[in-house]
């Protein structure tokens, strides 16, 4: 599925998957040997949720993009480190976590109060 990320620099492109159900959403980008740069995975909920996310059986680093209800971005996790269980939290509820390759969001300038789009 397409997603677009307005960011102060320019309009970024990504494909993405779609983690919509709770075996997909536990499932996640677990046991994947690499990330194209220009891909991700989304991870909608039905309603605002303060989210919390680890990098359980995860084996490359991602940058998690903590989506609010109006597409803005509330926080970003850069570079999340491979098989830590830590809690990586979201600042506030939001209703989508968008999960990119490590340090993807750092050279694209995107920050938090950029604006997440998809077919949703």
């Amino acid at each position: 599925m397409p997603l677009t990320v307005a960011s102060a620099n320019g309009t970024h492109r990504f494909t993405v998957e779609i983690a919509a159900t709770p075996a997909q959403q536990e499932y996640g980008l677990m046991n994947r040997q690499s990330l194209a740069p220009d891909h991700g995975m989304i991870f909608p909920f039905a309603q605002p949720t303060n989210a919390t996310f680890w990098m359980k059986d995860t084996l490359i680093p991602l940058d998690l993009l903590f989506v609010r209800s109006d597409g803005t971005i509330a926080n970003i996790a850069v570079n999340a480190q491979p098989m830590n269980l830590s809690l990586i939290p979201s600042v506030g509820p939001v209703t989508a976590v968008l999960e990119l390759a490590g340090g993807r969001s750092g050279e694209l300038g995107i920050r938090a109060g950029d604006k997440v789009s998809w077919p949703h």
